[in-house]
């Protein structure tokens, strides 16, 4: 056998399996288009609840299909058989004529040719027909579930995916139910159990401050230096100051009563100066009250400073420093304001540290929360807002001003450390003791009436003094004569009568001084 022979036997054997792997294909392909059509129909006559009673007309009818196919599946089998045959006639032929020569070899190859070109060509009609059939039954088995549900395949197709979707949202709805009430139970015993520990880390005493100054006396004697010869030392420092000085109330030391705490702030520096220095007179008492009115600024710098070092608050801007400062002397509902934000500082941090957020932003925003209260009283706006444009100008970061802007919702909270220090601001000012709604009240009534006198021609100045039972009303001398007193004073009471509610009694007393000084040089 000559290598010519043997390529074309190769040849032939070739053609063979090219064309038993066509039919295997063909075939493979036929039973997954036939299993896939079962599936079709199985999903259709699962769904289609209204042709209960005909599935199983249905089925048969499917069956026959099937069998058809089948059948047809033989038929090509039948072909790929008579292939391969003609395919060993020819290998045999071939066998017989492989001395042949040139001509033989080429008229072998040109009929080989067209065994494949037949083959391929049958093996093309036979898949042709069976996804023509394949395509004809399920056609038909669609128009027979239309005819007895009365829908089109559209129709039960949105019909289908309608019920799939609700379902799936109920479940969806369901469970999201489950987590949120869940969430709701661990969010409540987390948010509980960090309030605890911010209060019981920072526990202070209540921010209830005294009306009352007690200033301790260096010697017994000074009680009489205080009063002065026929109460004149004790008259022009009340004067001057508009606070009670009480020297008969505890042994060794005097009280200073007043409800404005900057003038009794200004009094009690003033009178330890003259305890310190020993000259009690008039003239003193004038001086010391200029130097203690003069130092105030000093003051509030110093209690912005000290403020700040308690709450662990660093870098702050001088005029925010002292802009804190002059909070020292302000109330809210009886809570002293800046004693306020230190102890919200400190909540702040300790719930920041907590819930894994920026403890230095919350420590310091609910430090400032409150800074538009030292100017609300200067400046048209809310506090919140006020602050907040304070802290602006002085270089505060966007999330520390957002934070005292948004503190009482004002504007939207933009970060967690805002709602931190609207925790912390509603826990110091909730907890039990730390507030008094009375004080403020008391404090309202005392300044309205101080303004009430204060309208009337010729007054100087107008001092609330004795808890509001007694206020004393300075004239100008050079507007209002002796003679004129006695109807002033009468004047006032009345209009106090008319436009304020107050219980008891109120005192009037109208004073009127005329004093020369010379200097000798």
């Amino acid at each position: 056998m000559d290598w010519r022979t043997t390529t074309t036997i190769i040849g032939l054997l070739g053609a063979c399996l090219v064309a038993l792997i066509l039919v295997l294909v063909a075939r493979r392909e036929a039973s997954q288009r036939r299993a896939e059509a079962a599936r079709d129909v199985a999903e259709i006559r699962e769904r289609a609840q209204l042709v209960i009673a005909e599935s199983e007309r249905r089925e048969r009818r499917l069956a026959e299909r099937e069998k058809a196919v089948a059948d047809e599946q033989d038929r090509v089998d039948e072909l790929g058989r008579r292939v391969r045959e003609r395919s060993d006639a020819l290998a045999q032929r071939e066998r017989e004529v492989e001395r042949g020569a040139d001509a033989a070899e080429r008229e072998a190859n040109r009929r080989l040719a067209d065994a494949e070109r037949e083959a391929a060509q049958l093996v093309s009609d036979a898949q042709a027909q069976a996804d023509e059939r394949r395509v004809a039954a399920e056609r038909e088995a669609v128009a027979e579930l239309e005819s007895v549900t009365g829908l089109t395949a559209s129709e039960a197709r949105e019909e289908l995916t309608r019920r799939i979707v609700e379902q799936a949202r109920n479940d969806a709805e369901s469970a999201v139910r489950r987590v949120q009430a869940q969430a709701r139970r661990s969010a409540d015993a987390k948010a509980r159990r960090i309030v605890a520990t911010a209060v019981q880390r920072t526990a202070v005493g209540t921010s209830n401050p005294p009306a009352v100054t007690v200033l301790a006396l260096p010697s017994d004697d000074m009680k009489g230096r205080i009063i002065g010869k026929e109460g004149r030392n004790i008259r022009t420092f009340e004067a001057l100051t508009g606070v009670n000085v009480l020297v008969d109330e505890q042994p060794g030391s005097v009280l200073l009563s007043c409800f404005d705490p900057e003038r009794r702030e200004v009094a009690q520096v003033a009178l330890e100066a003259l305890m310190t220095d020993g000259r009690i007179h008039p003239q003193r008492i004038e001086a010391a009250y200029a130097d203690a009115v003069a130092g105030a600024p000093e003051r509030t710098v110093a209690a912005g400073h000290d403020a700040a070092e308690r709450a662990g608050v660093r870098g702050l801007h001088p005029e925010i420093v002292s802009t804190l400062g002059r909070l020292r002397l302000r109330t809210s509902y009886g809570q002293n304001v800046l004693e306020h934000l230190v102890e919200c500082a400190l909540i702040g941090a300790s719930v920041a540290a907590e819930l894994g957020a920026d403890i230095e932003t919350a420590r310091r925003a609910a430090f400032l929360h409150d800074l538009g209260k030292a100017v609300s009283a200067e400046v048209p706006g809310t506090h919140a807002l006020l602050g907040a444009d304070i802290a602006r100008r002085h270089g505060e970061s966007d999330v520390v001003v957002n934070a005292i802007a948004a503190h009482h919702d004002e504007v939207p909270v933009e970060t967690v450390e805002g709602v931190v220090v609207q925790i912390a601001d509603a826990i110091s000012a909730s907890r039990p003791g730390a507030r008094r709604q009375e004080l403020d009240q008391y404090v309202e009534r005392i300044d309205k009436l101080e303004q009430l006198v204060a309208a009337h021609a010729g007054v100087r100045r107008a001092l609330a003094m004795s808890a509001g039972r007694e206020v004393r009303v300075v004239v100008e001398p050079t507007e209002v004569s002796d003679r004129d007193l006695p109807q002033l004073a009468v004047a006032i009471a009345r209009h106090i009568e008319q436009d304020l509610v107050y219980p008891g009694e109120i005192t009037v007393t109208v004073v009127r001084e005329i004093r020369a000084s010379a200097t000798a040089g």
